[in-house]
């Protein structure tokens, strides 16, 4: 009988409501004022600076409640349940016709997303397979391919809801399509662990 085996799967955590409707109403109150740096991948694309926990008590709260799901989801990262701290936060703002393109994160192990307002369906956070990626150079590519886990090259997350949180290693390609409907507030974040150890070779990083 023949088995399929998924081989080295990418790991990817939703956490529904992992802030309450307080602490969300807070923070787009707070920081929807102060998002106006311009993205260069939209001209309805604006964000806050690159904020740590530390800077606001509102960050604080969010950040307590986001570490605990940090550390469940480095364990299967690294195999370890590990001591994990957020480096830096940022509040994005897209207004209706605005984009993300694919980009990842740099310098961290874990990204994630917090919702923060309803989001249009069209304008979903999306994944991808990296354009380097090992895959055949020739594709089979036509109207009658049915796609699955092992030939698509795109994911669609599920649709979220205001205090929703996803979790997903930071080198995973990610992007928002055009946003047909209001407004859309989210909070980003990358996080690092606090040290790791490869057979006595140890790094410790500074959160």
């Amino acid at each position: 009988m023949s088995e399929v085996f998924g081989l080295f799967p990418t790991p990817f955590l939703r956490a529904p409501g992992v802030l309450d409707p307080r602490l969300v109403s807070a923070l787009v109150e707070h920081f929807s004022a102060s998002a106006v740096r311009e993205n260069n991948a939209s001209a309805n694309l604006s964000h806050t600076s690159m904020l740590r926990p530390g800077d606001s008590p509102l960050l604080v709260e969010a950040a307590a409640l986001i570490t605990p799901r940090l550390a469940e989801f480095g364990a299967l990262l690294f195999g370890e349940a590990l001591g994990w701290s957020i480096k830096e936060m940022w509040v994005n703002l897209l207004d209706t016709g605005g984009r993300q393109s694919m980009h990842n994160h740099a310098n961290s192990f874990i990204s994630g997303v917090v919702y923060l307002t309803p989001t249009h369906p069209d304008s979903r956070t999306v994944f991808m397979k990296s354009p380097g990626g090992t895959e055949f150079s020739f594709k089979n590519d036509h109207a009658g391919v049915v796609t699955g886990p092992y030939n698509a090259e795109k994911w669609v997350s599920p649709q979220p809801e205001p205090g929703d949180l996803v979790l997903f290693p930071s080198y995973l390609m990610h992007a928002v399509p055009p946003n047909p409907g209001p407004r859309r507030i989210t909070m980003a974040f990358n996080a690092i662990p606090t040290r790791l150890d490869s057979w006595g070779y140890a790094i410790n990083f500074a959160g």
